[in-house]
């Protein structure tokens, strides 16, 4: 067990986290939703999940916040890759090209986009997944459990209106940090 492994582990016993669900070992690649996202906590209880779980993640960050040099250095050891958000960048190209560079690739995004309330989700992450050919594992952090984890796998069909159904289905009663913040709404 490597010093990020205990850190990971050490870290949930503390806080009376679980960790639940897993990615199955088939999946090399993946897009993986995280929802609720209503605190910065959802980051670091996420981040310390990949280090219990001793298994690598990249996650898309918008690319200000690698402007400052330390917090870039930071961003980038624990997985960041730094997407231009504006109109004239297409990051679902961007994000699907990557996927192609490596054999093995999960990238964490999370559909609601910010931690402030949103009345609907970002597309992004499905239209990546679709894309690049990869599964959605959809990954949780439910407050009221303590829990946070890996729900199901699902290989989106092209029909963004009918793979919405199964994956509302899982998010609806998860329980954020800040529930004022979160809409559950494609």
């Amino acid at each position: 067990m490597g010093m990020w492994n205990w850190l990971g582990r050490k870290t949930f016993d503390l806080l009376g986290w679980k960790l639940v669900g897993v990615i199955p070992e088939d999946v090399k690649k993946c897009v993986i939703t995280v929802a609720p996202h209503t605190s910065m906590a959802d980051f670091i209880l996420g981040r310390l999940a990949y280090c219990y779980l001793d298994r690598n993640v990249r996650y898309l960050i918008k690319k200000e916040l690698f402007d400052i040099p330390v917090l870039k250095s930071i961003l980038l050891k624990l997985g960041g890759i730094p997407v231009d958000r504006s109109g004239r960048n297409n990051v679902v190209n961007q994000a699907a090209a990557l996927f192609g560079k490596y054999d093995d690739l999960n990238i964490i995004i999370a559909p609601e986009g910010t931690r402030k309330l949103v009345h609907n989700w970002k597309k992004g992450f499905y239209f990546i997944a679709n894309k690049a050919n990869v599964p959605i594992v959809l990954g949780f952090l439910d407050y009221e459990k303590k829990e946070l984890g890996f729900g199901p796998v699902l290989y989106p069909t092209g029909n963004y209106e009918e793979d919405w159904k199964e994956m509302e289905k899982f998010y609806r009663g998860i329980s954020a940090k800040h529930p004022d913040r979160y809409n559950l709404s494609k």
